[in-house]
């Protein structure tokens, strides 16, 4: 199969390209990450409003573009590359993705045209203290009440879950346990016993906060109260797609500030890049670019084209992609030596976002054991931890 980009996706990531270069080069990625929010509410609003990228997934009833996972994948590409600070992959993807795969179609048409718009900016809560991006590790629970819901619990390393309006939270039915009994909830930030604390994060373009839910009212759940895990696996394998895009222009980036320095840092009155060692790392670098990228383009033509197939795909991407996005950073310091780790280079940016990203929707391992699980081998991570 030859994969290439139409034309319109081209125009679209020649236009992201030029756009981040202008309005968030990394001097203003640096001040962004040091605002309030974490991000600077103004470019926000240009990526919504004017330029309509966060409407790019959302169905056209919704209000929104209605294009593909190889269109948001091209331009998750350039952001990852521009090291974007925006909550994009939070609202535009892991949101957006969870409200297509859930709610039914009259609550889509309710919430998704405002997130569309970049007026309103969601959030998934799933996480809780272990940090598991599984259904087994959800204990937040969801009570009825007359017509609605009470919601108790907790939730951990939220993306953007301080800055969010509209909060989905995962919670279980009482005495569930596993993958039953699982609901996805809509809260507002104003809601009545929710308190939301920013937490201290290793990546500062990416942030996270904890969520307390004491008594938290919520007048209904988004689709079956009791049966949203199935859609919210696919959604977390439609954002996972959308995740690697990012990882893969993150580690083309770190290459090639690699092999720019390599051909203008001397030493013994000669390029470093002459030298064997130097050659060999960016030459690996390289490897592991494209073997990411493949991966992840075919993720993504999966995501559109055989939706059937999403889940090894998904987990082969964000397998291939966290881990080349992370030696690639690490190899990237290596060749720019002790000016690399300094913060005023910009090296250690992409060194903190490979490492924050690896880490988002599960690690490597996590999706190996998936894998393993998808071709019938039992693991047992907890042995294996």
């Amino acid at each position: 199969m030859r994969f290439a980009f139409t034309d319109d996706q081209e125009a679209l990531r020649h236009s992201a390209r030029r756009f981040l270069a202008e309005r968030a080069p990394l001097a203003e990625v640096r001040r962004a990450a040091d605002l309030p929010l974490g991000f600077d509410p103004d470019l926000w609003r240009r990526l919504g409003r004017d330029l309509g990228w966060t409407a790019i997934t959302t169905p056209e009833p919704c209000e929104g573009l209605g294009l593909g996972h190889v269109d948001l994948a091209g331009l998750m590409e350039v952001m990852g590359g521009a090291l974007l600070a925006a909550p994009f992959f939070t609202s535009a993807c892991l949101a957006v993705d969870a409200l297509r795969c859930v709610a039914s179609p009259e609550q889509q048409r309710r919430l998704l045209p405002a997130i569309a718009a970049g007026d309103t900016l969601a959030t998934l809560a799933l996480t809780e203290p272990s940090g598991r991006w599984e259904a087994q590790a959800v204990a937040t629970e969801a009570r009825p009440d007359g017509d609605g819901f009470i919601l108790n619990g907790v939730k951990r390393f939220v993306p953007d879950g301080a800055a969010a309006d509209l909060l989905l939270v995962v919670a279980r039915a009482p005495g569930s346990a596993g993958e039953r009994g699982l609901g996805l909830f809509p809260v507002p930030a104003d809601a009545p016993g929710l308190t939301r604390r920013a937490l201290p994060t290793m990546d500062a373009t990416r942030p996270q906060a904890a969520l307390n839910l004491d008594g938290v009212r919520v007048a209904a759940a988004l689709g079956d109260p009791e049966g949203a895990w199935p859609g919210l696996r696919r959604a977390l394998d439609l954002a996972a797609v959308a995740l690697a895009a990012e990882q893969v222009g993150g580690a083309q980036r770190c290459l090639d500030m690699a092999v720019e320095y390599a051909k203008i840092r001397e030493q013994f009155d000669r390029p470093i890049g002459s030298f064997q060692a130097i050659k060999h790392m960016c030459a690996d670098m390289m490897v592991q670019v494209e073997c990411a990228r493949s991966a992840c383009y075919f993720a993504a033509w999966v995501a559109d084209e055989d939706p059937d197939a999403l889940p090894e795909a998904a987990a082969l991407a964000r397998i291939a992609c966290s881990e080349a996005f992370f030696a690639c950073a690490a190899q990237n310091i290596q060749i720019h030596g002790g000016v690399g780790f300094a913060w005023e280079h910009d090296a250690h940016l992409y060194f903190k976002r490979a490492r924050s990203t690896e880490i988002l929707l599960g690690d490597p391992d996590f999706h190996r054991d998936r894998l393993a699980a998808m071709i019938g081998l039992h693991t047992n991570r907890a042995e294996r931890s």
